[in-house]
């Protein structure tokens, strides 16, 4: 970490560089994480007005060797938004939240960092057309962020992740220089590709202030089910054969276990089996107009049916039931939070390998400890969370000093079947020790250069993602 602190006498003379209202209160909704794992610092919170504005303050940070973390909505999971004992300028762009334009025709909507990701939906919607990004923090998560960590969500298996959906950005370079990247085009070949650098980045290559987004057709007609699958093998083999009918917005794979964890904590959603399945899969179809959902679902369940991999299930026969049963997915994270896990793991596997990781790493984790494992998450795209919890009756705080090797046992498995320990909620700082075990080794060497190529100072974000 080269960034310094902010002191006081250079606050004051920040302070006198800024417009009004840019100087923010430095409090706790700023400096927490939700997973309570890192608490950050701030010698001084700023929430530029423009991407001038933004410049101008990094240009400030440059020249006094002074740490800057971009801060967005807060909603990540790694770490990244909170730099502890270092009293950097916390950069907040939660006053750029304008949609500047949005072409229907052109099928783009050009939105500032600041935007919340339900606004974005929205401002879509209002024109007739869909922004697919979508996930549980979609009502507090801002563009900048959901960039800068590439963010995927529940349609990254037909829609692409953030990266996918961005086809230009305006960013501010270390250097305080203005990237003019707003552009609207499919097609541009000309040389390096500084959008895609900067996103996934998380903030320690520059500062994103807007993007042009790619928007899609409404479907015609939606539809959900949740069926009862024999295991991830038949969820695997019922994929295929719901890819094969088409229209498969979402494929989300739900474990037993999680489904236990919402009945022990009562919490407000209605479950549609009377017995809890072992596994079952929530399949969410986007048709053209005219296409019946429902009907494609029955065939889908009747075909996983003679095939052995279906054995129950509920279609939607409404809006409001369709929200209830994406509403059991949604609220096993908040199940999870009450259970307290003794590791969360963000992983990505080869669609083929999911099973057999399922399947291998639970009996190593068993062999290892007594323990719950909570497997749920996007099927579609290789993306699971393998969360694990301690067994009934006791608490997480007893596996402190087990925490890290039984994550070790975790992403040894992952990286032995050709794996990501990291899918889609990036590195941080949580993880960035599993960057340096895991990653390969040009590839790191590569991503410092760089790093120090185009920040030199050290200033941007510094330990997320590569470390001190």
């Amino acid at each position: 970490m080269t960034g310094g602190p902010l002191t006081p006498d250079l606050r004051d003379a920040l302070a006198g560089q800024l417009s009004d209202g840019a100087l923010r209160e430095v409090s706790d909704a700023y400096l927490s994480e939700p997973r309570g794992t890192w608490r950050g610092s701030a010698g001084a919170v700023v929430a530029p007005r423009d991407t001038e504005e933004v410049a101008k303050v990094i240009c400030f940070a440059r020249d006094h060797g002074v740490a800057v973390v971009p801060w967005g909505g807060g909603t990540g999971l790694v770490g990244g938004q909170t730099l502890p004992n270092a009293a950097p300028i916390l950069l907040s762009l939660e006053r750029m939240r304008a949609i500047r334009a949005v072409y229907p025709d052109e099928n783009v909507l050009v939105a500032e960092a600041g935007a919340i990701l339900a606004d974005v939906q929205a401002a879509a919607r209002d024109a007739g057309r869909l922004f697919p990004l979508s996930l549980a923090s979609e009502g507090t998560a801002r563009m900048g962020g959901l960039l800068a960590t590439n963010a995927g969500g529940v349609n990254v298996l037909r829609y692409g992740n953030a990266r996918d959906l961005c086809l230009g950005l305006e960013a501010v370079l270390p250097d305080g220089s203005i990237l003019h990247g707003l552009r609207r085009l499919r097609k541009d070949n000309t040389g390096y590709d500084l959008r895609n650098l900067l996103i996934g980045a998380e903030g320690t290559l520059g500062v994103i202030t807007a993007a042009s987004l790619r928007l899609f057709p409404q479907p015609g007609a939606e539809g959900t089910a949740m069926l009862v699958v024999d295991g991830p093998r038949a969820a695997l083999s019922l994929l295929a054969r719901a890819q094969a009918m088409g229209g498969v917005s979402a494929f989300e794979l739900i474990s037993g276990q999680g489904l236990r964890f919402l009945r022990d904590h009562a919490l407000p959603v209605r479950q549609p089996f009377d017995d809890i399945p072992d596994w079952c899969v929530l399949v969410d179809l986007g048709l053209p107009e005219g296409g019946d959902p429902a009907c494609q679902l029955e065939r889908l369940f009747e075909a996983g049916f003679e095939a052995g991999e279906v054995s129950d299930g509920v279609i939607a026969q409404s809006e409001a039931q369709r929200h209830e049963l994406w509403a059991v997915r949604e609220t096993i994270p908040e199940a999870n939070k009450r259970t307290g896990a003794i590791a969360s793991n963000d992983i990505s596997l080869p669609l083929s390998e999911v099973p057999g990781f399922i399947e291998a790493c639970g009996a190593r984790l068993h062999a290892a400890a007594e323990l719950r494992i909570n497997c749920f998450g996007h099927l579609g795209d290789g993306n699971l969370h393998f969360n694990l919890f301690p067994p009934e009756g006791r608490s997480k705080a007893e596996y402190r000093d087990r925490a890290a090797d039984l994550r070790r046992i975790v992403d040894d498995a992952v990286a032995e079947r050709g794996g990501s320990f990291s899918a889609e909620h990036g590195v941080g700082r949580l993880k960035v020790e599993q960057m340096r075990r895991y990653g390969d080794p040009a590839k790191l060497a590569a991503m410092r250069a760089i790093k120090d190529a185009l920040d030199p100072a050290g200033i941007m974000n510094p330990g997320a993602v590569l470390g001190d």
